[in-house]
């Protein structure tokens, strides 16, 4: 059994690995800690092989049985204690593994009240973070290449800490096909866009209470429990609060920068 010490966020996670099929993968993706016996856990996961199918739809099928939360996908299942602190995961390949970590760790920090797990890529410019999200399509990735050389946080999930007025966004090892690191671990949020391809560049701001539903199914969530849901309101207000968010008509070239910037 392989097993590893792995920081996401400001989180430190125990992966114990019944397979040597993921060693890659943690290996390539994720900030490795020194096994540290007085290094705090937050969460410890067995990682087991051979479930399910290849990916088939994201519908995620959540139980809340009296002890523990399962989540359970065509490639994976998850089995959690309410506690979020040690998790079994189940996996079909090296893909579920990532959607799986991602289901688990969004869970967790909203249940922690920490922050959110955001459906965009995000770029640093000027020492201040940028997010661009939006439909399926909208052009996320395309944004996230067209942003060269500037630093890339994430391609696909963002993760963001929501602290009163504080909003930090820290490199995501969710990555899709960008997988730079960062040389710095965190940047302040500057702004959020709402992307749309367009044959002109033009940047509106969005009203707050437009906001908040424009960026509610752009969390990464998978509901269980009708608290946790009200927790992402909350910290969607704060977010929304605190950071002006813009629907961007966006050119494909790099242009669109001069409306940021």
């Amino acid at each position: 059994m392989k097993e590893s010490i792995v920081k996401i966020g400001e989180h430190v996670f125990h992966i114990k690995n019944r397979s040597f099929l993921y060693r890659d993968f943690f290996r390539h993706n994720f900030i490795h800690m020194v096994d540290d016996e007085h290094q705090a856990i937050h969460m410890t996961i067995d990682i087991m092989t051979g479930f399910g199918i290849p990916f088939l739809n994201d519908e995620v099928k959540t139980t809340k049985e009296k002890n523990k939360l399962i989540f359970e996908r065509a490639d994976y299942l998850i089995e959690v204690d309410q506690e979020f602190s040690h998790a079994i995961i189940h996996v079909n390949n090296d893909l579920s593994l990532k959607h799986a970590l991602m289901n688990l760790y969004s869970c967790f920090i909203v249940h922690i009240n920490w922050g959110l797990l955001i459906h965009s890529s995000c770029v640093v410019e000027r020492n201040k973070a940028h997010i661009f999200t939006g439909q399926s399509g909208a052009g996320k990735s395309t944004a996230a290449q067209l942003s060269y050389p500037r630093t890339l946080l994430s391609d696909e999930a963002t993760i963001l800490k929501i602290t009163g007025d504080e909003l930090i966004v820290f490199d995501s090892p969710f990555r899709s096909e960008m997988n730079e690191k960062s040389a710095k671990e965190s940047y302040s949020l500057g702004s959020i866009q709402l992307l749309n391809q367009s044959v002109t560049n033009r940047r509106t701001e969005v009203a707050k209470s437009d906001s908040l539903l424009l960026l509610l199914d752009k969390v990464f969530y998978w509901t269980y429990d009708p608290e946790e849901t009200k927790n992402i309101f909350k910290l969607l207000k704060c977010v929304v609060d605190n950071v002006p968010v813009y629907d961007l008509h966006f050119q494909k070239n790099d242009a669109f920068w001069e409306l940021i910037s």
